[in-house]
C-alpha cells in the first residue's frame, strides 16, 4: 500500500484542542481511490474537525452522506466556481469539474479562486490547484473539455449525485439538461447572472416557473420543442430584470466589429455582458447550498414564487370570511387576518389548489387561476386558523366538504399525508 508523508497542512492525523494542525502526518492515497461509499473521511481527524460545523448543523450521518458524494460542476466561471468551491468546502468527497475555457482577466471580478497568476490557465485545472490545498482528501478531477454529444458518456458516466449545469451558452445548456433527465441524473441549473444587481430576488424553483429570465424561456422552449421535456428541472434563476443590456463589441482596433468573428467556440459569448461580480457569486452559493442539503437528506422548503398582489390575498380571505358565515352561519370562527392569508396561500400552498401543486398556472395564468380558489377548514370540527386552512378549487371545495377526515384518509392516504404534513409545518412555524 503507496502512503507518503506530508507536512504543513496537507496531512492526515490529530489535532489539538485548539485546532492547530500536527506538523507531521501520514495521508492514505489507494484507501480513498475508487468508491467513496468504502472509504469514511469522517473518520480522520482532521477532516471531521474542518467539517464541524457542518456535523454540527447537519449531523454526523448526513454529513457522512455529503462527504460520500460525487457531484459534477460544468462550467467553471462566476458561477460555477463558486458553487463548486462551497461544495469542496461543505465536504463533497468526490468532485468532476469541467470546462473548455481559460481564466482570462476581466473575470477576476467574479471567479471564486483565480488570481492574476492564473490568468491564461484552464479554468478547470485552476480550480484543481487551488482546491488541493483547501481540501486535499476530496478526489478532483478535472477536464478541460467542452460539453457536447461526444463527450457526453465521458463526464457524466460513474452515477453522479448531482449534476450542476452552470454552462452560459443555449445550446450546450439545453444538451446537458436533457441528457441528465435521459439518463435520470439530479441536475441543478443555473440561469441569466449577468446584468443583475438584487441578490434578494434570486430564486429556486422549477424551471417552468422561471418566467421572468430571459435565458429560462429560452431553454424551457426548446426542452419541450426538441425533447418533449415540460418541466421538472430545478433552476436557480432571478426576479430582477437585467439592469444593463449586451455592450456592442469592439475588436483590437476599438471600432465595433461581428463578436462571431472572435469565437473560440461557435454559439458562445464574446465578453459583452456586464457583470455584477457579486450576483453569478450568490447564484453559485445558492446552488451548493442545496445541493448540500439535498445530499445531507435535509428538506429546505424553497421560497414559492407566487405572482400575487396583496389585491389578491384580500380577495382570499374576503372569500373565506363569506364562505364561514354562509356554511357556519357566522365568521367568528375565522382566526387569521390578510397577512396570515398571505403565508397560507403563498407558503404552504404556493398559490395553487392543494390538490395539483404543479407549476403549470405562472405569471399572469396565476392571477387568472385565484377566481377559481378558495380557503376552505380541513378538519370542520375546528376553527380556520392557519394551521386548518387548505386552498382549493370551488369543486373541490365543495366535494370536500361533503367528506369527513376519515373519509379522506381511507380513500386518499397519499392526498391525507401530505396536507397533513403542510399544516404541521404551519404549526411549527407559528409556534402552536
Amino acid at each position: 500500500m503507496t502512503k507518503e508523508t506530508f507536512t504543513g497542512n496537507s496531512i492526515i492525523g490529530s489535532s489539538d484542542r485548539k485546532g492547530n494542525l500536527p506538523v507531521k502526518g501520514v495521508f492514505d492515497y489507494d484507501a480513498c481511490k475508487g468508491s467513496l461509499s468504502d472509504f469514511d473521511l469522517l473518520k480522520d481527524e482532521i477532516v471531521s474537525e474542518q467539517l464541524t460545523r457542518n456535523i454540527q448543523f447537519f449531523g454526523i450521518d448526513s454529513q457522512r452522506k455529503v462527504t460520500k458524494s460525487f457531484v459534477v460542476v460544468i462550467g467553471l466561471g462566476g458561477v460555477g466556481s463558486h458553487a463548486a468551491s462551497m461544495l469542496l468546502r461543505s465536504g463533497v468527497g468526490r468532485l468532476l469539474l469541467v470546462d473548455f475555457d481559460q481564466v482570462s482577466l476581466s473575470s477576476l471580478n467574479r471567479h471564486a479562486v483565480a488570481t492574476r497568476d492564473d490568468v491564461g490557465t484552464p479554468k478547470a485545472l485552476c480550480l484543481q490547484k487551488h482546491f488541493s490545498s483547501i481540501f486535499p482528501e476530496c478526489q478532483i478531477e478535472a477536464k478541460v473539455q467542452l460539453y457536447n454529444s461526444s463527450s457526453e458518456e465521458e463526464i457524466l458516466s460513474g452515477n453522479p449525485d448531482f449534476v450542476l449545469d452552470c454552462i452560459d451558452n443555449i445550446d450546450t445548456k439545453v444538451a446537458l439538461l436533457a441528457a441528465c433527465v435521459r439518463r435520470g441524473l439530479k441536475v441543478l441549473s443555473a440561469t441569466g447572472a449577468g446584468a443583475r444587481a438584487d441578490p434578494t430576488r434570486i430564486r429556486v424553483a422549477d424551471l417552468r416557473e422561471s418566467t421572468t429570465d430571459p435565458l429560462s424561456r429560452s431553454v424551457r422552449h426548446r426542452l419541450r420543442k426538441e425533447y418533449g421535456i415540460e418541466g421538472g428541472i430545478p433552476v436557480v434563476f432571478s426576479m430582477e430584470k437585467p439592469k444593463a443590456k449586451l455592450l456592442p463589441f469592439q475588436g483590437p482596433n476599438g471600432e465595433d466589429e461581428n463578436p462571431s468573428d472572435y469565437q473560440i467556440v461557435p454559439g458562445f459569448r464574446v465578453r459583452i455582458i456586464p457583470v455584477l461580480g457579486t450576483i453569478p457569486a450568490i447564484f453559485g452559493q445558492v446552488m451548493a447550498s442545496y445541493v448540500v442539503t439535498q445530499l445531507a437528506g435535509m428538506s429546505v422548503p424553497v421560497e414559492p414564487v407566487v405572482n400575487l398582489d396583496l389585491e389578491h390575498y384580500r380577495v382570499l380571505h374576503q372569500r373565506l370570511l363569506e364562505h364561514e358565515e354562509l356554511l357556519y352561519g357566522s365568521a367568528s370562527q375565522v382566526l387569521v387576518d390578510v397577512e396570515e392569508v398571505r403565508y397560507i396561500v403563498k407558503e404552504l400552498w404556493h398559490g395553487r389548489s392543494a390538490r395539483d401543486l404543479t407549476p403549470k398556472d405562472v405569471g399572469r395564468g396565476m392571477w387568472r387561476s385565484v377566481n377559481e380558489l378558495m380557503l376552505v377548514r380541513w378538519n370542520q370540527a375546528k376553527p380556520a386558523t392557519v394551521s386548518n386552512l387548505i386552498l382549493l378549487k370551488f369543486k373541490e371545495a365543495e366535494v370536500h366538504e361533503s367528506m369527513t377526515l376519515d373519509d379522506v384518509k381511507d380513500k386518499e392516504p397519499d392526498f391525507f399525508a401530505m396536507v397533513t404534513d403542510v399544516l404541521k409545518r404551519a404549526e411549527i412555524d407559528f409556534g402552536w
